[in-house]
């Protein structure tokens, strides 16, 4: 790697795999490799979340209740569960 004098930037390495890059990337700084002042922000409509499955113990009434909630929105309980989450981190953060 070596430091472009135009940009001030080091040189992003080219990377065989996203494993590589995501172990280079967890160890280095972006704003050594980056001009963030330049940066444009972008829109993926397109690009699909992520998703981990999880095991998640609940009670029995409350598993109930959530799925009385999404049947009245006709909505699926685990993706209700998911709005619900969203919505209290949002609030969460926000506070913080």
């Amino acid at each position: 790697m070596y430091t472009n004098p135009m940009s001030r930037n080091k040189k992003i390495p080219k990377f065989g795999s996203e494993d590589e890059e995501r172990e280079f990337w967890a160890a280095h700084n972006s704003t050594e490799y980056v001009d963030w002042e330049k940066a444009k922000r972008v829109i993926l409509p397109e690009l699909k979340p992520s998703l981990k499955t999880i095991s998640l113990r609940l009670p029995e009434s409350m598993l109930e209740e959530l799925k009385l909630l999404a049947h009245k929105r006709d909505v699926p309980y685990q993706s209700l569960l998911k709005i619900f989450l969203s919505e209290r981190i949002r609030e969460e953060l926000k506070a913080s």
